[in-house]
């Protein structure tokens, strides 16, 4: 089963990240990449055209996950398996401490 998350840099979506069978994969949107202002959501992940692969998750996205209690909490909440990387991100990081957020697709994305 796939899924797909926007990811968001200060409030403007820059990409797109999807788990798939086979691994993750990130991709910029053009309109991001085009921007010669816009910045790269990490320095681990470099603006570029062409889409960035990955067996396990983005080391700078799994980081964005809760530890410790938080997790626990995470995991008791929305009832997933702590490794289960793809959906704690979905489910914990819309609203991150920091300019990126992760919203599934399918889900608004309302900021105020």
């Amino acid at each position: 089963m796939a899924r797909t998350a926007h990811v968001y840099v200060h409030d403007r979506l820059a990409g797109i990240l999807r788990e798939d069978e086979t691994g993750f994969t990130f991709v910029y949107t053009e309109d991001y990449v085009a921007d010669t202002n816009s910045l790269p959501v990490s320095l681990t992940l470099p603006k570029s055209g062409q889409p960035l692969k990955s067996e396990m998750l983005f080391p700078f996205f799994d980081g964005l996950i809760p530890e410790g209690w938080l997790l626990d909490i995470a995991t008791d909440s929305w009832k997933l398996d702590a490794r289960d990387r793809m959906g704690l991100l979905m489910a914990c990081c819309q609203d991150c401490i920091g300019a990126v957020s992760i919203i599934p697709v399918g889900t608004s994305y309302a900021k105020e």
